[in-house]
C-alpha cells in the first residue's frame, strides 16, 4: 500500500478517538486593528497533539476529517469551545471560528450556531464565522441563504482567503459578508513585487466599495504592516503581532505586541 495512503488511513482512524482522549485543542491568534489601538479579536485554530506523531498539521488533518464525515464533530466541538473560551474575554474582543465546505451541506448549522451561542452565554455579535470560496461554489442559493440567517442572528462572516479564487469578485456583490481576509500569498511579497502592492490596494478598493472591513493576513515584518496600513486595510494578523497559541496564554498577550520567536 502506498506509504501516503496508510498514513491518511491511519490518522483517519485515530482522529475518531482523537477529541475523547483529550488530543485535541484549539489555539488562539490575535487580529488586530492597523490603527495601533489594539486587538479586535482572536482566531480559533484547531490543533492536534498525535500521541505518537506528534503535532500534526491542520492542512494534513483537516482534509483527512472532511473526506471521512469527521469534521461535523470536530467542528461543533471546535465551536462549541471557541464560544466557550471567548465569553469569559473582554466584552469588546471577537472570536473568528473557520467552517469547513461539510458543515454548509443541509440545514443544521444555523440551528448549531445559535444553541451554541446560547449554551455558551456569548452574543452572536461577538462570533465571526470564516468561509473559504470553496463554501460558495457548491450550491448558490442554499448557501445564500445560510448566509442570511446567520446575519439575521447578529453573527458576522468573512470571506478567508481572499483573491486566491477564479470568483472572488462576483462573490462580493452577491453574498452578504461583512469582511475579507486578503490572502497571505499577496502579503509576502510586499516591499518586493510592485504587483503585490496594486493587488491589495484593488483587494481593499473592492472590499470598500461594498462596505466590508479588510483584514490582511500572513504580516510578518513591520514593512508589510507599513503598506498594508497606506492601503487603507482595517485589520492585520499574522506572527508580527502575536503567534497562536493557548487560551490560558491569551491574556498575556500585550496588545500590539510580537510574539517570540
Amino acid at each position: 500500500m502506498d506509504a501516503d495512503l496508510q498514513r491518511r488511513r491511519q490518522l483517519g482512524a485515530d482522529l475518531r478517538s482523537a477529541l475523547t482522549e483529550g488530543q485535541l485543542d484549539l489555539h488562539y491568534q490575535p487580529i488586530v486593528a492597523a490603527d495601533g489601538s489594539g486587538p479586535r479579536a482572536y482566531e480559533a485554530l484547531l490543533r492536534w497533539r498525535h500521541p505518537r506523531e506528534g503535532f500534526v498539521s491542520p492542512g494534513e488533518f483537516i482534509p483527512i476529517a472532511e473526506a471521512t464525515g469527521q469534521i461535523r464533530r470536530l467542528g461543533a466541538w471546535a465551536l462549541a469551545r471557541a464560544c466557550t473560551d471567548a465569553a469569559a474575554w473582554p466584552a469588546h474582543l471577537k472570536v473568528a471560528v473557520n467552517l469547513s465546505p461539510v458543515q454548509f451541506v443541509g440545514d443544521a448549522l444555523v440551528e448549531e450556531v445559535a444553541q451554541t451561542l446560547a449554551a455558551s452565554g456569548l452574543p452572536a455579535e461577538r462570533l465571526e464565522l470564516e468561509i473559504t470560496e470553496s463554501v460558495l461554489l457548491q450550491d448558490d442559493d442554499a448557501t445564500l441563504a445560510i448566509l442570511h440567517r446567520l446575519r439575521a442572528l447578529g453573527v458576522s462572516t468573512a470571506m478567508d482567503d481572499f483573491g486566491t479564487g477564479y470568483s472572488s469578485l462576483s462573490y462580493l456583490r452577491r453574498f452578504p459578508f461583512d469582511k475579507i481576509k486578503i490572502d497571505q500569498s499577496f502579503v509576502r511579497n510586499l516591499g518586493h513585487e510592485t504587483g503585490s502592492s496594486e493587488i491589495v490596494r484593488a483587494a481593499v478598493g473592492l472590499g470598500k466599495t461594498f462596505g466590508m472591513i479588510v483584514l490582511a493576513e500572513g504580516v510578518e515584518t513591520e514593512e508589510q504592516a507599513a503598506i498594508l496600513r497606506e492601503a487603507g486595510c482595517d485589520e492585520l494578523q499574522g506572527y508580527l503581532f502575536g503567534r497562536p497559541c493557548p487560551v490560558d496564554e491569551v491574556r498575556d498577550l500585550a496588545p500590539m505586541g510580537r510574539a517570540a520567536a
